[in-house]
């Protein structure tokens, strides 16, 4: 292993020791410390690769009781935000889009506290139209955090999605998904070109970097939508 090694490249390191039976089901690995002797980099950069592993479900770690390999390894769900455009044209249709709404401002209080923002912080609100073949294939409802997005105001979502640019641009740490199913409303049916009332497939999602909120989203589907995810 190089010197000064990145966690990503400590972490693919110890899951390959793990994979490989160097270390077996239940048995403790080397401590932070050490490992950081043996990598040549600092304590900090151990402690994400493991953090990495604790995600993977390979590793478990307890307070003073260090990191061990779990004695009976998961198979765990990994949810990617996809690019609508990408998920449109992988099915074979033209993909579209179009801005229907933007404004700043004090987002719902539903959103504010999914946020954990402070009353009366101003977010960028977009609703847009994503199409497949002209016709509408979602709803995208959003905030953004400008705090968490620099230069995101400056931004012209009328040329390209908050969605494609967020994935492009901004990484980040972790999130939460919520799948519903939900009636249209009348605006929804409107612009969805659906009945109102029409059973919809809905999710929502906020995502964070480092204890900072990026975005709120929600995404309807008409009536015939499909998720597909690996495992």
């Amino acid at each position: 292993m190089a010197r000064t090694a990145s966690w990503k490249k400590i972490s693919a390191e110890i899951e390959g020791r793990i994979r490989g039976g160097a270390w077996k089901p239940g048995e403790r690995i080397p401590r932070e410390a050490d490992l950081a002797e043996e990598f040549a980099c600092a304590r900090a950069t151990v402690h994400r690769a493991l953090r990495t592993l604790v995600d993977q479900g390979l590793i478990v770690r307890r307070r003073r009781a260090g990191s061990r390999v779990v004695k009976t390894q998961v198979r765990r769900t990994e949810f990617r935000i996809p690019i609508m455009r990408h998920e449109v044209e992988a099915a074979g249709h033209a993909y579209g889009y179009r801005l229907v709404s933007r404004k700043s401002g004090p987002p719902p209080a539903s959103v504010r506290d999914r946020m954990k923002l402070e009353p009366g912080a101003a977010v960028l609100y977009l609703e847009a139209l994503h199409f497949a073949d002209e016709t509408a294939h979602a709803l995208e409802n959003r905030w953004i955090n400008p705090g968490a997005v620099p230069g995101v105001l400056d931004v012209d979502f009328s040329g390209v999605s908050a969605n494609e640019y967020l994935v492009r641009n901004v990484p980040f740490s972790t999130g939460e998904i919520s799948l519903s199913a939900a009636s249209a409303t009348k605006d929804e049916a409107r612009l969805l070109g659906v009945s109102p009332g029409a059973a919809l497939f809905a999710t929502s999602r906020v995502t964070w970097s480092d204890g900072t909120a990026i975005t709120v989203a929600r995404l309807a589907y008409p009536p015939g939508y499909e998720l597909r995810s690996r495992i």
